[in-house]
């Protein structure tokens, strides 16, 4: 899998007159780079108890102190809150969680890992950071300026996204690190 060649850029520059297509090789490489983790951690779920999904989800819960609201995990993972109450429903069907009334907001629950998730994502979670560090150990003294070169990247991303919204994302993503 590679970045788009120079030549579909030119292609398209060339046949839509004033188009930018400057973004193309970042995005390239952005969708690039996600799919080579994915390709990466997808033979540790073959036969898991968990699905990529859940343990996304999962992972923000296990050491979290205090029950959190389906909407913020979402907006603070970039996930659509549709998806993150269908793979919490299918996780909550299966006893890893467990959603009570929110007393302060009817409508929202609040969400709290069970023992049964905590054993499920403790079991998955430690390889698959494994793998990304293994997949990453290339990196060297270079992996700074990339973490740096990301960050940059989700500011721009997200600054770029309220700007266009005209309000905040709180998607919060240029403070990830690690995973």
């Amino acid at each position: 899998m590679q970045s788009h060649p120079d030549g579909v850029r030119d292609d398209w520059v060339r046949h839509n007159a004033g188009l930018d297509a400057s973004a193309m090789e970042v995005v390239a490489l952005v969708k690039q780079v996600s799919a080579l983790f994915e390709r990466a951690v997808e033979p540790l779920y073959e036969g898991a108890p968990l699905t990529a999904p859940e343990a996304d989800l999962l992972i923000p819960l296990r050491y979290a102190t205090e029950p959190a609201i389906a909407r913020r995990l979402a907006d603070n993972m970039g996930m659509s809150r549709a998806g993150v109450s269908k793979t919490l429903a299918k996780l909550e069907k299966r006893g890893h969680i467990e959603r009570t009334p929110n007393p302060a907001d009817r409508r929202a629950a609040l969400v709290t890992i069970t023992d049964s998730g905590k054993q499920a994502i403790d079991q998955i979670f430690p390889r698959q950071v494994t793998t990304e560090a293994e997949l990453l150990s290339g990196l060297g003294e270079d992996r700074t300026k990339v973490v740096e070169a990301l960050a940059l990247l989700a500011r721009v991303m997200e600054d770029g996204l309220a700007h266009r919204h005209g309000r905040g994302l709180g998607l919060g993503l240029s403070n990830i690190r690690g995973t």
